[in-house]
């Protein structure tokens, strides 16, 4: 059983991987001109591989591809099938500890899972590694920046992308988890100060998703983090985690959770037995790899995933379409 999933699994990474060789998605950078906060001294953007782990650590023990040295921030947008499209879209903010992003694992990856269930992923490129004046431990300010900023520019793209302006999420995982919900979470006042008419345009996410998030709980206390609060408007917020995560353990989504539920904001939690971190959207034989088919569930719900819808909107001849996730059989 286990060996023939794993055989599904590899086959259709390859599809979709070399979907995304053979027809490029478009490509934005996010803020004009100056970027805020940024010297652009931290070295030449480039792509590595993430190191092997075990399985103590991480679900997905072997290499997959980094990015780091971010200091133009952009998204990268994949559309859905025509004939799927709900005219939903999801922003995604790979993990890496705010010192790389999960590339592969947590952004390409994801924009699949999310256009195979008609939603239009678009991976944010933020900012990474933290810089010398943002603490190690905590987490970084220059990506709720560029996550702000992301919201309210694809708010503006809307029409011309195809997108229903309400029904704009954000999806994170790992330390990008945490960045969803900083986002999901911190609506009513801008990290930056406003530099064009894009800044008019609400960065409020309509729903926020966090996987195995980290620094959403205070050190050595049973509460949400300092940095973080829920004010009035917060939107519904789904949470998946593993139980025997060891790099961010679960208690990070559980006090979550708690915050959200106590003031009045709906959320969903899912805890998943002896998974650990990093288990992105993979299919697998655990069943933290189910938490994709409650969280589609969830948003049908919400109302977020609606049937397709005949397209009135223009559409960008540049977007291309995205590639394909195919789920093992039962998702």
């Amino acid at each position: 059983m286990r060996f023939a999933l794993m055989v599904s699994l590899v086959t259709c990474l390859c599809v979709a991987w070399s979907a995304v060789g053979a027809d490029k998605p478009l490509v934005v950078e996010i803020w004009p001109g100056r970027i805020p906060d940024e010297s652009g001294n931290i070295g030449e953007e480039k792509f590595r591989m993430s190191p092997k782990l075990d399985r103590k650590q991480v679900e997905v023990t072997e290499p997959t591809k980094l990015v780091t040295n971010v200091t133009k921030p952009t998204l990268t947008i994949y559309r859905p099938a025509k004939d799927k499209d709900t005219g939903t879209a999801v922003l995604i903010c790979p993990g890496g500890g705010y010192w790389d992003l999960y590339w592969q694992l947590e952004g390409e990856e994801v924009a699949a899972w999310l256009n195979s269930i008609g939603a239009t992923g678009i991976i944010l490129k933020y900012r990474v590694p933290r810089r010398p004046d943002e603490v190690k431990g905590e987490p970084a300010r220059r990506p709720l920046q560029d996550a702000q900023r992301a919201v309210s520019l694809v708010r503006s793209k809307a029409g011309q992308w195809g997108i229903r302006p309400q029904q704009i999420g954000i999806v994170g995982f790992s330390a990008g988890g945490h960045l969803a919900v900083a986002t999901a979470t911190s609506f009513d006042q801008r990290t930056y100060e406003p530099i064009d008419d894009v800044d008019k345009i609400s960065c409020r996410p309509d729903f926020a998703i966090g996987v195995y998030s980290g620094y959403l709980k205070a050190k050595d206390k049973d509460e949400i983090a300092p940095g973080l609060s829920i004010p009035p408007g917060t939107p519904p917020i789904f949470l998946a985690h593993g139980g025997a995560d060891i790099i961010s353990p679960p208690e990070h989504s559980v006090l979550m959770y708690l915050a959200l539920k106590k003031a009045g904001v709906p959320a969903e939690l899912h805890i998943y037995a002896s998974a650990a971190h990093d288990f992105g959207v993979r299919p697998s034989d655990h069943p933290c790899s189910t938490w994709t088919q409650a969280c589609a569930t969830w948003l049908q719900h919400q109302g977020f995933l609606k049937p397709p819808r005949n397209r009135t909107m223009p559409e960008d001849s540049s977007l291309k379409p995205s590639v394909r996730f195919f789920p093992r059989q039962g998702d």
